[in-house]
């Protein structure tokens, strides 16, 4: 009876596999000294100022698709930031909260791990799913038949249009909060356009990072969300302040 023999390359290949389905961006998070920081800084700042240039200047251009078959980054220098970011924020919350060392680190944890990451894998999830499913244009010469949305990209996607959010929830409420809370219409007005503003330009966002892909068409759906978030702001208007429902239910008082 012939023993069992042990095929190395058989068992590995699975876990090969398996690895090479996790994006690049995710798999380099431990090279901290190949990260380009300088540059993350530089596109987290033009996503506030001038998000188009991030768009067609930096790495998303033809350059990049023959040079590296890929359109989505491969550093992933900025996740780095956007996580320290948020580890500031969870820093500052905590302090008006009054929370201790552990809620403080628990929520920093909620806010990278469920407000970014999670979040991020069903945005990008569905954008990958709709813009390839409604989005693409017809295969012709300068659309090869094989062009397609990688989920990668979504997610880069999302990272980028979540910064501005960042920037006018997480920071700017904060400043803001002794206003926003106040019971008078000003300032409920300034708190539910805060809000307006933070979801409007992670909408516009998204629009941009797929609209920039030549083989998209119709991507202009991508700013129907607009028309229902200005709808209910306007209602809002009447009398209900946001600030005021959604931050006692994001830290529990």
């Amino acid at each position: 009876m012939d023993l069992p023999t042990y095929n190395g390359a058989a068992t590995t290949r699975p876990a090969s596999s398996l690895s090479h389905r996790v994006p690049i961006i995710f798999r380099r998070l431990h090279r901290f000294q190949q990260m380009d920081f300088e540059l993350a800084a530089w596109q987290l700042t033009y996503l506030c100022l001038a998000p188009k240039r991030v768009y067609r200047n930096v790495y998303f251009t033809n350059v990049r698709r023959q040079t590296k078959n890929t359109w989505a980054r491969d550093d992933p220098a900025i996740l780095v930031l956007i996580g320290a970011c948020l580890c500031v924020s969870a820093v500052a919350w905590s302090v008006v909260y009054s929370y201790g060392i552990l809620d403080a680190i628990k929520l920093a944890l909620f806010m990278i791990l469920r407000d970014y990451l999670s979040t991020g894998i069903v945005v990008a999830t569905i954008l990958w799913f709709t813009a390839n499913r409604l989005l693409l244009a017809p295969p012709s010469h300068s659309t090869p038949a094989d062009s397609s949305v990688e989920w990668a990209y979504a997610f880069d996607v999302h990272t980028n249009a979540f910064f501005p959010l960042y920037l006018a929830l997480y920071l700017a409420q904060l400043f803001l909060l002794p206003v926003v809370l106040k019971d008078n219409w000003v300032c409920l007005w300034v708190g539910n356009t805060l809000y307006l503003a933070a979801f409007a330009q992670y909408t516009y966002g998204i629009y941009l990072g797929l609209n920039a892909l030549p083989f998209l068409v119709r991507s202009e759906l991508l700013l129907s969300p607009l028309l229902p978030l200005f709808t209910a702001y306007i209602i809002s208007l009447l009398g209900f302040n946001v600030a005021k429902h959604v931050l006692p239910a994001y830290f529990g008082s």
